[in-house]
């Protein structure tokens, strides 16, 4: 088994995500590689249990992995002084979306903190929060379009006219920050657990927050099946 702090963080979390009873969305994991610079990043998505495909509301969470820090722990590992140890680059992506029309702000400022809970030495502090716009296809029952509800005339408030594209609306708050390891995380990574609990509890508060907003959802796509 390989033994590296970034991959004890990675199964910490993991586990953190499973006692939290939050789903984990299997096809958006990603480890990456900068075979240029050396940075090595792991991306995962959750959700809430039971969502529809795709989900109401999710978090990506991205843990990028520098070479500085990589030069920082060798030398840790072999018994050289060094000025500074290890860092993780932490990055949540709170995301909502299937949205039939544009949510008010004060709704989802509401919700959305400046900065999370503490989380070790520091919290993450929330660089932006963006609405997204996008316009599919003018067929409604194309892929990619979820039909309109069950009973819903053409031209109808939730159904497009003929012709007529249909918008779908999303939101995205960035959280961006750093989890810095000390020779205790280095030598455990049981030490790491609190720290990321703090952050998989505040995550799952916030994304049962955003899906009691009242905000009005596009019905799932059926064809996409549920994990």
């Amino acid at each position: 088994m390989l033994d590296h702090p970034l991959v004890d963080l990675i199964t910490v979390i993991r586990r953190s995500f499973e006692h939290a009873l939050l789903q984990r969305q299997a096809v958006e994991e990603r480890f990456q590689v900068d075979v240029f610079l050396g940075d090595v990043s792991w991306e995962t998505s959750y959700s809430l249990p039971g969502e529809a495909q795709p989900p109401r509301v999710r978090v990506d969470v991205s843990i990028d992995w520098p070479t500085w820090s990589q030069t920082a722990y060798r030398s840790w590992s072999i018994g050289e002084s060094s000025e500074e140890l290890p860092e993780v680059i932490v990055e949540v992506a709170l995301r909502i979306q299937r949205l039939a029309g544009a949510p008010a702000r004060e709704h989802l400022l509401g919700v959305l903190a400046a900065h999370s809970p503490p989380i070790g030495s520091g919290s993450l502090v929330r660089s932006s929060v963006t609405i997204e716009e996008s316009l599919g296809s003018r067929d409604p029952g194309a892929p990619g379009n979820p039909p309109p509800p069950a009973g819903t005339a053409p031209g109808s408030s939730g159904s497009p006219r003929a012709g007529q594209a249909m918008a779908r609306w999303a939101v995205e708050a960035t959280y961006e920050g750093s989890l810095r390891l000390d020779e205790e995380s280095l030598e455990s990574s049981d030490r790491l657990q609190p720290a990321v609990d703090v952050l998989t509890r505040w995550i799952a508060s916030t994304l049962i927050a955003l899906a009691d907003l009242p905000l009005e959802f596009l019905p799932a796509d059926p064809r996409t099946p549920a994990p």
